[in-house]
């Protein structure tokens, strides 16, 4: 009787939470039909990772082959190298690129002066706007032979030939490029959560003879702490999600050993090659393990610091 009672009560609650919030959840419709018709809906093809799929059978009528695409791909000559290059990458871009947006943010925070604070923040969101194309460009413009990076790479020591043929050179251009493409736009998010730490905090510890250093240790980071942690979580979910339109803008067959990774080598198998079923595996492996590592990353996350997605 009890149970019965709380389940109506509980749907009296949410009718009239639908009736007096009937316009929000009206202006939320747009963006649940974006999700579900181009998010959830074509969920259902990716069973044809476990087809030998063609197009004239389509895909409920392609041979099923069970787990014979996975198969083949572990087993595949290059399946160590692309998951290689792909954790590899991810590591660094994790190591070296999430830290840099708070660095900005702490940089730009200290800063007295409004006008160069403003200077700052808009030489560092430029490049964030450029198109992936025109800044691929301007990579191997700058990398080649005759480029502005490798002339001045020359006089330190480098072999002053194309960069970007050398396979030891790759990681670093990329995740150096990364860095500068994106750190300014996503301290954004950081500048926001430290407008909203209490001032009578940084108050408090003048008062206790703290100085600026101190601050940032004792008031900032842990004002901002939930913050970094929820964007750990969520970068944590997308790590092997390397972006393969500017890998495959940039590499080429002499750099594949480190160059080449898991989503550069699906959209060889499937766009070049028409091995949908193949791609298919090989992508549905790559969500899986982003997958156990964003739920690994929240649970570790809300036991160590009571900051989780869920």
């Amino acid at each position: 009787m009890e149970k019965a009672l709380k389940k109506m009560s509980r749907r009296k609650f949410l009718l009239n939470d639908l009736l007096r919030n009937k316009l929000l959840y009206v202006m939320m419709l747009p963006a649940l039909a974006y999700y579900i018709i181009f998010h959830y809906g074509p969920m259902y093809g990716a069973i044809i990772a476990f087809k030998d799929y063609s197009p004239s059978n389509g895909i409920w009528n392609s041979e099923w082959v069970g787990l014979a695409n996975f198969r083949e791909f572990f087993s595949g000559f290059y399946f160590w190298r692309i998951f290689k290059n792909t954790v590899l990458i991810s590591i660094y871009a994790l190591v070296f690129g999430f830290p840099a947006p708070i660095i900005l943010a702490l940089l730009i925070n200290e800063l007295r002066s409004s006008g160069f604070k403003r200077i700052v923040q808009s030489i560092t969101y430029m490049p964030y706007f450029i198109s992936l194309i025109v800044i691929c460009g301007i990579i191997k413009d700058f990398t080649n032979s005759g480029g502005l990076i490798n002339t001045l790479f020359s006089y330190f020591g480098g072999d002053g030939k194309t960069m970007l043929q050398n396979p030891d050179y790759f990681r670093p251009i990329y995740i150096l490029s990364e860095i500068w493409q994106h750190f300014g736009w996503e301290s954004i998010i950081y500048l926001a959560a430290l407008s909203g730490i209490d001032q009578e905090q940084y108050e408090a510890a003048k008062i206790d003879g703290a100085g600026r250093w101190r601050q940032m240790l004792s008031v900032t980071l842990p004002g901002i702490l939930p913050t970094i942690m929820i964007l750990l979580i969520l970068r944590m979910g997308n790590l092997l999600n390397v972006g393969f339109e500017k890998i495959i803008l940039l590499y080429n067959p002499s750099i594949y050993d480190t160059a080449d990774v898991i989503s550069s080598y699906v959209y060889r198998k499937g766009l070049i090659e028409f091995n949908w079923s193949f791609s298919a595996s090989v992508g549905l492996f790559n969500s899986l393990i982003n997958l156990c590592l964003l739920v690994a990353a929240n649970y570790i996350s809300r036991k160590t610091s009571e900051n989780s997605l869920w």
